[in-house]
């Protein structure tokens, strides 16, 4: 059988300047909703679900989701006969084996 998605959850965005607005948007939002608490008083807290909805849930999923939008295209994973492999694309579209894991 071979597999070459992921099962996983997918957190990449369609393309990287993309992904990093969300990142300063969500980032920003997050740590403005704790510092403007004096000034602004717990209104500042409604920043706190904008940076949750930027970074689709946690800064984990979105550092994650930056691994995912930067390999999209250049690394697949495949699994046959209970051993995967991570094969890197070229820019001729073939394929080299970089690392062989046994599951």
């Amino acid at each position: 059988m071979t597999t070459t998605k992921a099962d996983g959850p997918d957190f990449a965005s369609s393309s990287l300047p993309r992904h990093l607005v969300r990142g300063v948007i969500g980032f920003s939002s997050l740590i403005g909703s704790v510092a403007f608490i004096p000034t602004a008083g717990p209104v500042s807290l409604l920043l706190l679900p904008v940076g949750v909805l930027a970074l689709r849930g946690c800064p984990m999923c979105w550092t994650i989701g930056l691994i995912q939008t930067i390999s999209r295209g250049r690394l697949q994973h495949t699994c046959e006969d209970g051993r995967c492999k991570l094969t890197v694309a070229d820019r001729d579209h073939e394929e080299r084996p970089t690392e062989s894991v046994s599951l």
